[in-house]
């Protein structure tokens, strides 16, 4: 173990082992690297999504979820886009991928990586999982969301 955090009367220590440290040095500078690389798509990812989402509300209304279907088919669009890029590409960096893909489209929808997921499953060829997969997807996440609310309502009454 790199790290270690203890908790001795009444206060926390972040304890590190030297010899440990030295040894994994360049596997821990490549995962600050990936974390660094999701960050730094993550917060844009996120204030799009934010931006979009109040721009349409002021110009269509809420009768209908304009922003997240708008959010939703352009994420589709781009992970479908930067995923074909980074396969096309020799040498494309894996943290490229990570602040576009994880990152910004993440923070921006996670509806596209279920997009682009289900499509994989489609193109392997397994049918019913495909399926399962993507009506599961929409009818168990529309149960979880039910089942969170009435968890909810037995702390706040």
């Amino acid at each position: 173990m790199i790290f270690e955090i203890i908790y001795v009367g009444g206060e926390f220590y972040l304890l590190y082992n030297k010899q440990t440290l030295a040894q994994n040095k360049s596997s821990i500078m490549s995962d600050i690297t990936n974390v660094l690389a999701i960050v730094a798509g993550a917060v844009p990812g996120a204030l799009s999504r934010f931006h979009i989402t109040e721009w349409t509300k002021a110009k269509l209304g809420t009768k209908f979820p304009y922003a997240t279907f708008a959010i939703n088919l352009t994420g589709c669009l781009a992970m479908g886009f930067f995923f074909t890029i980074s396969q096309g590409i020799t040498g494309y960096p894996k943290e490229l991928d990570l602040l576009i893909r994880t990152g910004f489209l993440g923070s921006y929808t996670t509806f596209s990586t279920y997009g682009f997921d289900t499509l994989t499953l489609w193109r392997s060829k397994r049918i019913v999982a495909t399926a399962f997969y993507w009506a599961g997807s929409a009818i168990l996440g529309l149960g979880a969301v039910i089942v969170g609310i009435a968890i909810a309502k037995l702390f706040v009454k």
